[in-house]
């Protein structure tokens, strides 16, 4: 069945009569997660998270279109993984630049970036569209940080952890690895106190920090807790895309 907010899967039949209050852009990464997950990790969890709310939002007559996911991100510090692929945030912004080009001249002036992958940052590149774009309002979100991990995991972790390790075994679970497979994810800090207290930062060299390239045990992964996870994360992520889709651009404070 075809979903009509699903750019890649509508027609022209459908949307030359349609008036789109939103899009929404999910870009993810292709690189390694842990011995066990597949490259395309990120990118597998952010477009069935936004395709998810979409279908809610869409159900309750908000006008949404889901665009076709980026699946490169920004992995400078991962140049040495092999086939780990990377994106600069320079390229980042020139892809953007396109995209919103194309929004902007359609009449179509909110775009919801929602990201999946931890080495994209998106605030100096909408901060820059901004300037170019004065009629967008542009904004993007990062799913981990949207709920509180430690009420649906025991370990922390940021890569292949058991947060993706159990999303993944409740999204694609014939795309995981069986068990004795997994690797610990046991990864070292910088010895320097300040980049690991938050208030620095400098990049990781991936390949001298991890030595399966996760970070965070994924031992106590489970279907069941990425699907609590996956549909709380889908709740919230509904409300925004719903409220952005109501929202007035010249009355957006109280």
């Amino acid at each position: 069945m075809i979903r009509p907010y699903i750019l890649a899967e509508t027609n022209w039949n459908h949307l030359k009569d349609e008036n789109i209050e939103l899009a929404v852009l999910p870009w993810g990464a292709t690189e390694a997660h842990n011995y066990h997950l597949p490259y395309g990790t990120d990118n597998y969890q952010a477009e069935n998270m936004v395709e998810s709310a979409g279908k809610i939002a869409w159900e309750k007559g908000k006008k949404v279109i889901i665009l076709p996911t980026i699946p490169y991100g920004v992995n400078t510090g991962q140049k040495d993984i092999y086939l780990d692929m990377n994106l600069n945030p320079s390229t980042q912004l020139a892809i953007l630049k396109d995209l919103v080009n194309v929004l902007d001249r359609q009449g179509i002036r909110k775009l919801l970036l929602f990201n999946g992958h931890g080495g994209n940052n998106f605030k100096p590149i909408v901060r820059e569209l901004g300037l170019m774009f004065p009629k967008m309002f542009i904004s993007f979100c990062f799913f981990p940080p949207m709920l509180d991990k430690s009420k649906y995991f025991k370990e922390k972790g940021d890569h292949a952890d058991e947060m993706e390790t159990s999303l993944m075994l409740y999204l694609r679970p014939e795309l995981v690895l069986a068990k004795e497979s997994w690797g610990s994810g046991s990864a070292k800090k910088f010895k320097i106190k300040a980049y690991n207290e938050g208030w620095a930062w400098a990049e990781r060299q991936w390949s001298k920090v991890s030595s399966d390239t996760g970070i965070g045990n994924p031992e106590y992964a489970t279907a069941e807790k990425g699907e609590r996870f996956f549909n709380d994360v889908c709740e919230k992520l509904e409300d925004l895309i719903c409220s952005l889709c109501d929202a007035d651009l010249e009355d957006l404070y109280h």
